[in-house]
């Protein structure tokens, strides 16, 4: 890393990477597959491929369904999502005095993910987010979605900082690439939610971590440098 980096904005995927969505998204899918007269699927199953959007996890629980009927479980599962943006989903550990932390040393942080603004807003304004954040771009705010570094450009205008003096956090390769892709520094969740066979490692990233409360020892570390 360069010894000369200034850090002014810290930016978020939002599903695995600053709260876990996990609880009300499987819930949710469950419950479209049981409507639909499927039997629930195991959360572990279903978990890892959040971070890459409803119909991966449509895909890793029902892998043989025709595509017009995964379509009609994805319109019920996303129907009951909406109805119940935010009953079970926190933050991950550590990650409210994370937050707390980069407010308190003036630095700015916002939200750049690929989920559709029709459940960004609702689930960031459930949160009390909204208005802490100095961004939020989802994933039809722009016409290209993460790993095009357009989201991410956007989210440097609104917040008024330039990519170069920002990080990326994200659990998934498209976070990082995206990330990389406007020339900002990144970090590898492994808190999220990890795919099968993903290797983080090989990812590119700045820095690999572990729980959210890495984040600030990351950001400390910037000024031993």
């Amino acid at each position: 890393m360069s010894a000369d980096f200034k850090l002014s904005c810290v930016l978020f995927d939002l599903d695995g990477t600053l709260v876990d969505t996990a609880p009300d998204l499987i819930s949710c899918l469950n419950r479209a597959l049981n409507i639909h007269g499927f039997d629930t699927v195991a959360a572990e199953i279903i978990k890892p491929f959040i971070s890459y959007g409803a119909a991966a996890m449509i895909n890793a629980s029902q892998p043989e369904l025709d595509d017009r009927l995964k379509a009609a479980i994805l319109e019920t599962m996303l129907t009951h999502y909406q109805n119940n943006i935010a009953e079970h989903t926190v933050f991950f550990s550590g990650m409210a005095d994370t937050l707390a932390a980069i407010e308190a040393q003036g630095l700015k942080w916002g939200v750049v993910t690929n989920k559709r603004e029709r459940f960004t807003n609702p689930l960031m304004a459930a949160l009390k987010l909204t208005e802490r954040a100095a961004c939020i771009v989802s994933g039809d705010t722009t016409a290209n979605p993460k790993p095009h570094p357009e989201p991410m450009l956007l989210a440097c205008k609104q917040a008024e900082v330039d990519p170069q003096e920002c990080v990326y956090i994200g659990d998934a390769l498209h976070d990082i690439t995206a990330g990389k892709n406007a020339q900002m520094k990144t970090l590898a969740a492994l808190y999220g939610y990890i795919k099968p066979g993903d290797a983080p490692e090989t990812w590119g990233a700045d820095a690999l971590i572990e729980s959210p409360d890495q984040i600030s020892t990351w950001i400390a570390s910037l000024s031993c440098r």
